[in-house]
């Protein structure tokens, strides 16, 4: 994501938060949000096309799915975990993970947004979701204890941090021993040329600063995580790729 006018340049973390303020006001008056090219929802299975069964979410969480992937897919989720999403936005993979971590289980969602989280929990109550919870806070500062959820997801949301290490690292601290990331992200070609990846950047619009495969596996080394895997899923623009990223905490 860039600066209109001024491709290349990353947008400040307010500016970040402003924009999707003003798309959560969307939803929450009855529209679409898009963040994107209309094309790069399908071509990319961006938004609520990456999601095959989708049952039991309301409509309007689904509507304003912003995401580049689906982390449910591979976070394989059990009853009596907790799990923290991200970045959470509308609240979908929140209450998709609630239903799979009940009972007993809990799912955070974490927001710098005051309007996503307004239309977060609209969602979870159309849905009758009990075991959501959603805080407002930035993924840079995680407001959790150390060692305290089982699974980190996110979708589409830490290529939008301008700190990148630092969001990796708080997402390692929260995480108990043995637990496990699974995110939605968006990675750059290792050859991507730079003029023609900040034009992608800026059509798939919901990045801010691409890694590699390389870099990003590098900083998740950094953060201390384990068992890396990276796989690219569906092209998302000239020089970037969906992927769905994994890693672990070791148990000692």
């Amino acid at each position: 994501m860039t600066e209109a006018g001024a491709p290349g340049t990353p947008r400040s973390r307010d500016a970040v938060i402003e924009r999707y303020s003003g798309l959560a006001r969307v939803a929450l008056a009855g529209g679409t949000p898009v963040d994107c090219e209309p094309d790069a929802f399908a071509e990319g299975c961006f938004g609520a096309a990456a999601y095959s069964d989708p049952a039991g979410v309301p409509e309007a969480a689904l509507r304003a799915s912003l995401g580049c992937g689906n982390p449910l897919a591979v976070a394989d989720l059990n009853p009596g975990e907790t799990v923290l999403d991200l970045g959470s936005g509308g609240g979908l993979d929140v209450l998709l993970s609630a239903g799979r971590v009940a009972p007993g289980g809990t799912a955070y969602g974490l927001d710098a947004s005051t309007d996503m989280l307004s239309l977060a929990r609209a969602n979870a109550a159309r849905a009758g979701i009990t075991n959501a919870r959603f805080l407002h806070g930035h993924i840079e500062n995680i407001p959790l204890p150390d060692a305290q959820v089982d699974v980190v997801i996110s979708n589409c949301v830490i290529n939008l941090s301008t700190d990148k290490p630092r969001v990796l690292t708080e997402a390692f601290r929260v995480l108990r021993p043995g637990g496990r990331l699974g995110v939605s992200d968006v990675i750059a070609d290792e050859d991507a040329d730079p003029a023609q990846l900040a034009d992608a950047e800026q059509w798939v619009g919901c990045l801010n600063g691409t890694l590699t495969q390389r870099q990003y596996t590098g900083l998740l080394r950094a953060a201390g995580f384990t068992d890396i895997t990276i796989v690219p899923t569906h092209e998302a623009g000239a020089g970037l790729r969906s992927a769905i990223v994994q890693a672990a905490k070791p148990a000692t």
